[in-house]
């Protein structure tokens, strides 16, 4: 039980001790490499959001807090307009890094939210309450993820098998995740679940992250590859499909890791439940289908290099090398959240959550 505990309760992301920067598991180098590095200035930041050293939406959202946080204290300004003149721009540009998860933009905008509402107060002040808001950004999402993992550990049974696509364990939020965490909080209730993680092409975040998670924490894990989802499900070894996600549109629609999508297709055919996991700060209510998700479109390397000793491809090949994919409402069979499980019409369950 103690391992189980560390790892399920791993310190991803933090604030160091002086506020100065920010302290991160680099994901990159997982799962050879346990290295953690600290972020202090904004193209440290940017570069650890793009490059995937921090990822994950609700993990991303917390690095943002404290990245805005510590670049605040550095602004030279100390007249309310000259502070935020440059806080926007910093917000802004760090909000550029990745498109698609909406909890970056939300966590920035929650801190300028703090910064707007405060601009009577002086520059020092202002500081006080923006490192508060950080810190309660990160402590609601270890509330919410317990939350998460206890409404979706209702939908299963002791012994279940369960496939999980890409990472939504405490890599990619906090405590113990978001798709992966019933798993984990059964695992601490003494269940035991089969669960089989595709290994996620071509970042290898189900490979690298989720089988990292869940060997160390001592779960049943077998690791596959994408394209053999579609026989473990036709053996009869699943029970349910467990996801997270990087935004939900207001009707249901779902964007997560590319590869999801083909997940519930191939879940709905055999018959297998389909749950998206994911804090109400993932719900964009502004988005009205997932038709309006703006998908991030990354590097050819990605598929032709990254992983290889010698590229896999000619160099003259091209590549499209989508980030994530959109998985309809009618493939999804419930969303869960911290405030409860939302079924179809999403429209009305989804809305309900902010009523």
């Amino acid at each position: 039980m103690d391992e189980i505990r560390k790892v399920t309760h791993i310190d991803n992301v933090r604030l160091s001790d002086d506020g100065t920067s920010v302290v991160i598991i680099d994901q990159t180098l997982l799962p050879g490499e346990v290295k953690y590095i600290e972020l202090n200035t904004p193209e440290a930041m940017y570069d650890a959001i793009y490059q995937l050293k921090i990822r994950g939406a609700p993990a991303i959202g917390i690095c943002a807090g404290y990245g805005i946080y510590v670049l605040a204290r550095q602004i030279k300004a100390k007249d309310f307009d000259g502070f935020y003149s440059e806080f926007h721009r910093l917000k802004e540009y760090l909000n550029s890094s990745r498109p698609t998860a909406v909890n970056l933009s939300w966590a920035l905008n929650r801190m300028e939210g703090v910064v707007t509402a405060n601009r009577e107060k002086p520059v020092e002040d202002i500081l006080a309450l923006l490192e508060k808001e950080c810190r309660a950004i990160h402590e609601e999402d270890i509330r919410m993820c317990h939350a998460i993992s206890e409404y979706g550990l209702s939908l299963v049974k002791d012994g279940d098998g369960i496939l999980t696509h890409c990472n939504a364990g405490p890599l990619a939020t906090s405590r113990y995740g978001t798709g992966q965490g019933p798993i984990l909080l059964g695992r601490e209730k003494g269940m035991n679940f089969r669960v089989f993680a595709d290994e996620t092409r071509p970042l290898l975040q189900g490979a690298r992250l989720t089988a990292f998670e869940l060997q160390r924490a001592g779960v049943d894990v077998t690791l596959i590859c994408d394209n053999m989802a579609s026989i473990v499900m036709k053996n009869g070894w699943i029970n349910a499909c467990f996801v997270g996600c990087d935004r939900v549109a207001a009707n249901g629609d779902a964007a997560n890791k590319i590869g999801t999508s083909g997940v519930a297709i191939l879940a709905k055919h055999y018959g297998i439940p389909f749950y998206v996991l994911g804090p109400t700060s993932t719900i964009d209510m502004n988005c009205p289908t997932g038709d309006d998700i703006r998908i991030e479109l990354r590097q050819p390397e990605e598929i032709k290099t990254k992983w290889y000793a010698k590229p896999m491809a000619l160099p003259e090949v091209k590549c499209y090398n989508p980030a994530f994919d959109v998985t309809d409402h009618s493939l999804i069979t419930a969303i869960i959240t911290e405030k409860g499980i939302c079924r179809a019409p999403y429209t009305e369950s989804l809305a309900a959550l902010f009523d």
